[in-house]
């Protein structure tokens, strides 16, 4: 499929689907619209009146065009009261209309600006289309079924836009990796595999890498013994996976993305059970993904800023080498750990994986991980939590999520709850109360962080959705790999 900007106008558009936007409120045809309804027999003026088309956000019609014109369908998109457009109502009304244009060859978008950028519409409009459009089917006998017939749009009213769409497309690109990693079967996606997907990464995009073993993982520091004791019952060897792109000149800055990379958590010997979801903690890698997702996109797009992508990828399993609740496991600072809960694992790998990152020196690092469910209970499926020491990379990512259309809160981090994480014979426990489990959760993270800028992100609601909308279909979403890449970017 090939998405392009063209100076072809409205009026002369010709192919299957001619899409349109109106905003609410404005049904009223005038100008180019009211040209074109005329062109078209009155078409636009019958959809507008047969179904009561007013232009809300995401209401859509559409309609056969009849005679010998150029033009063989119209739809028509609502995009909401035209003081609340965001460039989200443009990214949405993008994939609602590529989905109703999957039957067709051709397609034409036009979408009113308003005072929006051009450049970030045009971005936003291509990640959204591909994104909409991306099918995974690679573990189906018959893959090409469901293919997309689409082969061209043309996004009208915006030429000259070419380089917008590239870096849209380039996005959508490491945001399809991210999904196909956590799609994919935990015999699919192993340690072993996530390393041997890094390792194509540095090979295709001039990247420097290195694979920690279990050794060197031994020898690092004090020893990761947090990272390799959730590891330690697995049959597969883990992988700690450092990726490293940098700029061709000086680079402006320097920082550390740190994904929580379990492939398969069973819960360990406190075993999750049935009805727990155990059949989808192949998603528990989903912030690892989305770190080699936002690692590919980066790696195109060449930013001035040094990024290290972090993940350190395990499976938490059982058997007669598997970790006990109550064990104690010292991580690579030398900080001791009471493990009451198995199942708490991911805090035990970022733990060994944080203490990395700041050996590096960098200016700031960024935690993403399929943390707590206590924060899909606090903040559900579709949004984020968010925890930082540094304000200053608080308003940056905020800012970056804004523009990618992606959701987060910023939680506290209310000291005075790490009481519930103290060990009577450790330095801390791995879990603490139920009441605020997400809060407890980062304050964990914490005790492995001196002194660099640094935020934790609770990505266990967005990483998956259970239902298709907007530039999502069932399955991965690729969170934030788009977030990530702005804040970089930016």
């Amino acid at each position: 499929m090939q998405i392009k900007a063209t100076e072809q106008a409205l009026l002369d558009w010709t192919g299957d689907l001619l899409a349109v936007g109106i905003t609410e409120g404005e049904t009223k045809l005038t100008g180019d619209l009211a040209t074109l309804d005329e062109k078209l027999a009155g078409t636009i003026a019958d959809l507008i009146a047969e179904d009561e088309f007013e232009g809300k956000s995401g209401t859509t019609v559409v309609g056969r065009v009849g005679g010998k014109n150029t033009v063989r369908k119209i739809a028509l998109i609502g995009l909401g009261k035209a003081e609340d457009l965001t460039i989200n109502s443009w990214r949405n009304a993008a994939a609602e209309i590529a989905r109703l244009a999957k039957k067709e060859k051709t397609l034409g978008i036009s979408l009113p600006l308003g005072s929006a950028s051009a450049p970030d519409v045009a971005q936003a409009m291509t990640e959204a289309i591909i994104l909409a459009l991306h099918e995974d089917n690679r573990f189906k006998s018959e893959p090409e079924s469901k293919k997309p017939k689409l082969e061209t749009v043309e996004l009208i009213g915006l030429a000259g836009q070419d380089e917008a769409i590239s870096r849209g497309s380039t996005i959508a690109d490491g945001v399809i990796l991210a999904r196909e990693l956590v799609n994919a079967p935990a015999n699919e996606v192993t340690p072993v595999t996530m390393a041997q997907t890094a390792q194509q990464l540095a090979t295709d995009y001039g990247l420097e890498i290195k694979i920690l073993e279990a050794a060197d993982c031994a020898q690092f520091e004090q020893g990761m013994g947090a990272y390799l004791g959730v590891g330690q019952a697995s049959e597969i060897p883990p992988k700690f996976i450092h990726l490293i792109y940098k700029p061709q000149g000086t680079a402006k800055r320097k920082v550390a993305i740190v994904g929580k990379s379990l492939t398969f958590d069973s819960g360990g010997l406190n075993l999750k059970p049935s009805g727990s979801g155990i059949e989808t903690m192949k998603m528990d890698m989903g912030g690892g993904a989305a770190t080699l997702g936002a690692a590919k996109a980066i790696a195109q797009l060449k930013p001035d800023t040094e990024v290290h992508f972090i993940c350190a990828a395990t499976e938490n399993m059982i058997s007669g080498k598997a970790m006990h609740p109550g064990d104690i496991l010292k991580a690579a600072n030398g900080k001791t750990i009471e493990v009451n809960n198995t199942d708490a694992e991911g805090r035990l790998t970022l733990a060994d994986a944080l203490i990395y990152a700041e050996t590096l020196e960098v200016d700031a690092i960024v935690d993403l991980a399929t943390l707590t469910g206590a924060c899909i209970v606090a903040l559900g499926n579709d949004i984020a939590g968010l925890w930082s020491t540094d304000d200053a990379l608080t308003a940056e990512m905020k800012a970056a999520a804004e523009s990618a259309g992606e959701k987060f809160w910023q939680l506290p981090m209310e000291e005075k709850y790490f009481e519930g994480l103290k060990s009577q014979i450790a330095d801390m426990k791995n879990t603490g109360p139920r009441a605020g489990g997400s809060i407890t959760a980062a304050l964990f993270l914490k005790q492995f962080i001196k002194d660099t800028p640094w935020m934790h992100l609770d990505v266990a609601g967005p990483v998956w959705a259970e239902s298709s909308g907007g530039i999502n279909n069932k399955g991965a979403t690729g969170f934030p790999v788009r977030t990530l890449v702005n804040w970089v970017s930016n």
